[in-house]
Order: C-alpha cells, then sequence, then structure tokens
C-alpha cells in the first residue's frame, strides 16, 4: 500500500542565494508526499494529490503530521563510527586526544560482538537526530566495517564507509599494513560497494599514520575502483600539518601528499581543512576535492575557523559533518548552530534557508547523490525527516513570534536537537518513534 504524509513540506532546489530567494525551494503550507517501495512518488498540495489518488482509485495509507515540517533526511558527510564512546572526552588537542583517547577505542573493534554492538547503537543515534544518510569512518579492522554495512543494510539506510588504512605512528591495535590495507578495502568493495543503498568509501585516515607504501596501494585502489568514494583529513591542526610535512619533505604541501599519490577528485571527501595555502586552494578547485567543514568539532579540539566564505570564492563545494566523536552531537542542528557562530567570528553569514540546504541538497550534491537523496523530488529516496519546532518549552515560547518560515528554520538551527526530531524515514519507513 502506498503511504501519504500530510503535513507542511520544504524540499530546496538550488542554493539560496539570500534569506529572500524564495525561487531556490518548494514550500507548502498543506503538503504532502506520497511514497511506495522505498521511493516518492509525488510532492505536491495536499488536495491537489488526494484528488489525483481518489481518481485513480488506489488505496492510501495516510499519516497526518501536522503541524510539523517535512524536509528531506539530513546527510551527514564526515564521523567515525568507532569513536561513539569518546565523545566528550576532556582536555587535549588533535594528535593527544588520537593516542590518549580514539586509538584504545578503536582497538576494541576488533572483537566481532562489540563491534556488531556499537553499529546498532551508532545507527539509532543518526537515526533519533535525524540523520538518514551519512560517510563514515570505521575503524582498521575489516570487522568494524562489516558490521557497519550490515547494521545499515538492516535498516536499508543510503550509507558510505570505509575500514581505516593506517601502517604507522599509533599503537599496534590499530595498525594493519600496506597489504593488509589493500586487500581488506579490495575484499569489502566487493562484498559492499553497491549492494542495496551501501557506497564504499577508501579510506586511508590521514598521512601521518599512513607511509609512503599505503598510500601508494591506496592510490592503486582508487586506480581500481574510480566508481568508489574516497575519504581523509586535511589540514585540522598546526601541529598536525608541520608533522605531516616532516614526513613527506618532498611535497609541496600537505595536500600535495595526497595529489602525488593520485587520491585527488571529484569523489574525495577531506575532513577539515582549516589552515589552507594557497596552492592548496587552486588544487582543490581543480580537482574538485571537497572540504568537509566540522564544525563541533573544531571548537572542540582547538583547530581553528573554517573559511567558507574564502573557499566558495574559489569556486570549491563544501560539505559540513559532525565529525563524532571529535565532534560533540550527532545533531546536525547543533552542527548549523556551531557552524553560524565559527561563521560569524569571520563576519560570514550561515543564514537558515542556506543551513537547511546545506545539510540536506547541499551535502547530496557534495556527494554526486543529489539525483537519489537530499530532495523529495519525484524518483528521490523516501528518506525525511519530520521536525517540530517547538519541541521544548523554550522553543514553543520563540516559536510564539515567529512569522516567517526563515524564522521558524532560525529557531530549529540555533535550538534544535534530537527533540525537535518527530519522525525520521528511512526509504519510507518510520524508525524513530518505534524505539521510543
Amino acid at each position: 500500500m502506498k503511504t501519504l504524509l500530510r503535513g507542511r513540506v520544504l524540499t530546496f532546489r538550488a542554493e539560496p542565494k539570500s534569506i529572500e530567494d524564495q525561487q531556490s525551494y518548494l514550500y507548502l503550507q498543506d503538503g504532502a508526499i506520497l511514497m511506495d517501495e522505498g521511493k516518492i512518488l509525488a510532492c505536491e498540495d495536499y488536495q491537489s494529490l488526494l484528488k489525483v489518488q481518489k481518481l485513480t482509485g488506489q488505496e492510501v495509507r495516510e499519516i497526518d503530521h501536522r503541524p510539523h515540517l517535512l524536509m528531506p533526511g539530513f546527510i551527514d558527510t564526515h564521523l567515525h563510527f568507532p569513536q561513539i564512546q569518546v565523545i566528550a572526552s576532556w582536555g587535549a588537542q588533535l594528535l593527544d586526544w588520537l593516542n590518549n583517547y580514539t586509538f584504545p577505542q578503536e582497538a576494541l573493534f576488533k572483537e566481532e560482538d562489540h563491534a556488531k554492538a556499537m553499529a546498532k547503537a551508532f545507527f539509532d543515534e543518526l537515526i533519533r537526530h535525524g540523520t538518514t544518510s551519512a560517510a563514515a569512518y570505521c575503524s582498521v579492522h575489516r570487522q568494524s566495517a562489516e558490521a557497519f554495512f550490515a547494521e545499515a543494510s538492516t535498516r536499508n539506510m543510503r550509507m558510505i564507509g570505509g575500514k581505516v588504512m593506517m601502517d604507522r605512528n599509533a599503537p599496534d591495535g590499530v595498525l594493519d599494513t600496506p597489504k593488509s590495507g589493500y586487500e581488506d578495502s579490495k575484499a569489502l568493495i566487493k562484498a559492499w560497494h553497491g549492494k542495496g543503498r551501501n557506497l564504499y568509501a577508501i579510506t586511508p585516515r590521514f598521512a601521518i599514520t599512513s607511509s609512503p607504501e599505503q598510500l601508494e596501494a591506496t592510490g592503486q585502489l582508487v586506480k581500481e575502483h574510480p566508481d568508489c568514494y574516497s575519504q581523509t583529513h586535511l589540514s585540522e591542526n598546526k601541529d598536525e600539518i608541520a608533522f605531516t610535512k616532516s614526513l613527506y619533505p618532498e611535497a609541496k604541501d600537505y595536500l600535495g601528499i595526497y595529489e602525488d599519490y593520485g587520491l585527488l577528485s571529484d569523489k574525495m571527501l577531506l575532513g577539515h581543512c582549516i589552515h589552507l595555502e594557497p596552492r592548496e586552494l587552486d588544487i582543490l578547485a581543480q580537482t574538485k576535492a571537497k572540504p568537509v567543514f566540522c564544525p563541533t568539532s573544531n571548537l572542540f579540539l582547538g583547530s581553528g575557523l573554517f573559511d567558507d566564505a574564502g573557499l566558495r570564492d574559489k569556486g570549491i563545494t563544501n560539505a559540513i559533518a559532525t565529525d563524532i566523536g571529535g565532534g560533540t552531537s550527532y545533531s546536525m542542528l547543533q552542527t548549523l548552530n556551531e557552524g553560524y557562530k565559527i561563521l560569524q567570528l569571520q563576519h560570514q553569514k550561515l543564514d537558515p534557508l542556506r543551513a537547511f540546504y546545506w545539510i540536506t541538497l547541499g551535502n547530496a550534491i557534495a556527494l554526486g547523490l543529489q539525483e537519489k537523496i537530499g530532495t523529495l523530488e519525484q524518483g528521490s529516496e523516501a528518506d525525511i525527516v519530520v521536525l517540530d519546532s517547538s519541541a521544548t518549552s523554550a522553543m514553543a515560547l520563540r516559536m510564539q513570534k515567529a512569522q516567517t518560515l526563515s524564522e521558524e528554520l532560525f529557531i530549529l538551527q540555533m535550538m534544535g536537537d534530537d527533540r525537535a526530531i518527530y519522525e525520521t524515514y528511512v526509504a519510507g519507513e518510520a524508525l524513530k518513534r518505534t524505539m521510543l
């Protein structure tokens, strides 16, 4: 049976040029989304859509979400599946944080039962926060990626993931070798890439933890599997940059390391990209590799301020993400909150229309998946979030004075969290409230 969701509907068609740009989105005060077999069949005015369905004589299950707001599910483009138990680990910057907290926890993912239990908890949190698609790092262990993709398949989620490749400058329990990293990644690609809604990302952690031999093997994987994503980190922290350059003294700059090994393309996601040199900006623009803004992590670890406007002025497409567990919230709403503040410090603006575009269609475009996710257009996958703008008493008080859609979105952007997510639909199936 087809399902029809009724409520206020918002979906973006292009990036808003300003807060007054009403041509960039479709907003229906009394709208409806018709779904069947995991796809969106139509997104129209409720009365018009209901009339068409009555004429066809087909039975439809109707769910009334009024007065809530229906949008495409949120997309998170950079987070770490094995770090869900190190969120809010106190008192360190990047390299100390990795050594003191992250690597010991990631070593536990060697155990298959632990990986499976954490995968369930991880996906529960995504659903709870309205995130329906994400690009995630698994641990160095092949079984962590197996657990990740198996759980994603159980929930029929559109997910990107990959086994981390790292063969030096970390404890033995989280290291592979150039050969094993290549072979495990190759096997995981064969097993999971393009199976159901799963997609694979070739994942060297960053240049510090990958030897030249491993980056060479990574480049070979990229050549052999051009339809896969790649993901790594770039220029998050000044100490990290200095250490990286000492390990690769012949490289032009940090980005030049990845460039030299043939890793850069429009399918490369580069976490952070805070402290970039002029040449690196030019190479990002030429290769169409995607910087990923991770505001809660950048603030928590004291890494620096992401220059969104400067990158955009170069024609570079930026994504935005939570970066769990350096990031401090699974919520893309809280990610927008902190992103707004980082940009404010640089006299840049993140208006609410562009903010919600960014975590839906904008991130989908960065991933090259705009035909599948990030929109409510006919034929797209039926990943939908239902937002309650009065979810808390403070939000309800503020909403009494809201007069426009932009005001409502800004309240969600600055005050919203998992409580503002009334329901999360994945491939047409309601998943959040079944966990309550």
